[in-house]
């Protein structure tokens, strides 16, 4: 059985382009795969507050130490790692917001990073001190741009800061595999902009039915 982690970022409700699509995503999905199930957090509408101080201290305090107070600063934070740990594919829909990631998103990343829980730290390990705990996992990232030339070899691959972030945080999730679909040009709203919709759409189902596949061949016997 597949569990589905849908997370959505985007601050705009109907008018989003990004929730459209991670919409279709995890629908159809659900039309190919009966069992799968799907968890959902809307961290666009409902974003995790900013990390503190008191949120720190109560992270690096060792469990014998813990205190009611503390247990409640990172109560929100055990939920959103519970949802990862129970995910196989991690689904976020976001829009790129001046180049990177909506301030809502990067409050859930920083949610769940955690030392002890979602990635180690042993300094004999040499230059490479941290490793994640969990792995296995498929990201799909499904976003939206005003501009477009964000991909490999565009004229603004150097200026996207919202894939390449969420890849590098993700890493740190256990993901090892990860896809991207996008739609660009929306602040042009020309033909290039239906047409990069259309083509994000198109690729959905591809993709489901690729992921689906893959997962159906690593279950048969051999």
């Amino acid at each position: 059985m597949t569990t589905l982690l849908h997370i959505d970022a985007s601050a705009r409700s109907d008018r989003s382009l990004s929730r459209k699509l991670s919409k279709a995503f995890v629908d159809t999905w659900l039309e190919r795969d009966k069992l799968a199930r799907v968890i959902t957090r809307d961290v666009g509408h409902n974003p995790p507050p900013f990390v503190t101080e008191a949120w720190i201290a109560a992270v690096f305090t060792p469990e014998a130490q813990m205190t009611a107070e503390k247990r409640e600063q990172i109560r929100l934070s055990d939920e959103l790692i519970d949802e990862i740990d129970r995910a196989d594919v991690i689904v976020i829909g976001t829009p790129m917001y001046n180049y990177g990631m909506p301030a809502a998103l990067k409050s859930w990343f920083d949610k769940v990073i955690r030392i002890g829980k979602t990635f180690t730290f042993d300094l004999g390990r040499g230059d490479y001190p941290l490793e994640p705990i969990m792995s296995g996992k498929k990201l799909i990232i499904l976003s939206c741009r005003g501009e477009f030339g964000f991909g490999p070899g565009g004229v603004r691959e150097t200026m996207n800061h919202l894939e390449t972030h969420i890849q590098t945080c993700a890493h740190y999730l256990g993901v090892n595999e990860t896809h991207v679909i996008a739609i660009d040009y929306q602040e042009f709203g020309d033909a290039r902009h239906e047409a990069s919709i259309a083509d994000a759409f198109d690729a959905v189902p591809v993709l489901v039915g690729q992921l689906i596949g893959e997962r159906h061949n690593l279950r048969a016997p051999a």
